[in-house]
């Protein structure tokens, strides 16, 4: 019979020294491994804090800048409006200064001075709201004062007391008018 406990002689068993020796050798190069991957990792972290920290500044000009343009946008929208008026300002002063003007050359003043005004808002995208007589009456534009009595078809425009103004497509003030009653 023969004992499977015992070893072959060509296989020796280890001493326990030459364990210890792997062992402590496996576990040095296990710990410089991952000594290795920390570092790389705290590489990495130091890199994404500062392209983060980068970004964030980035960001907060970004905003600076934006708030700059839309306070100085706020301040100086109106500069454009401002110097289309100002011809007609001149005109006025022109004809204030004239010291024995005549009626007629008042009218033809006013009337020049009016067109240039109509052409500055016209420029500024502020156009008149003014409808004909026998225009349906729109409540978006118009604003109807009263309502009279006539032979056009019902709630249609009879005259006008005040123009209107949009300012690019919206109502800044809505055309004051009279209109026909229902029959």
């Amino acid at each position: 019979m023969s004992d499977n406990s015992q070893q072959s002689p060509n296989q020796s068993t280890p001493a326990p020294e030459e364990v210890e020796a792997a062992m402590a050798a496996h576990a040095s190069d296990e710990m410089a491994r991952l000594q290795g991957e920390l570092a790389e990792i705290k590489a990495k972290s130091a890199e994404l804090a500062d392209q983060f920290l980068r970004a964030k500044a980035e960001a907060e000009n970004a905003r600076r800048r934006a708030e700059d343009e839309v306070s100085k946008a706020r301040k100086f929208g109106i500069e454009s409006f401002a110097e289309s008026l100002l011809p007609v300002a001149d005109s006025l002063d022109a004809a204030l200064a004239i010291q024995n003007a005549t009626a007629q050359q008042l009218r033809e003043g006013s009337d020049a001075t009016l067109r240039q005004l109509t052409a500055a808002l016209e420029r500024n995208k502020v156009l008149a709201i003014n409808p004909a007589a026998g225009d349906k009456f729109d409540p978006h534009q118009h604003q109807a004062i009263s309502v009279v009595p006539a032979d056009q078809e019902a709630n249609t425009v009879v005259s006008v007391l005040q123009k209107g103004y949009l300012i690019s497509e919206r109502v800044l003030r809505p055309a004051l008018v009279t209109v026909t009653a229902p029959k």
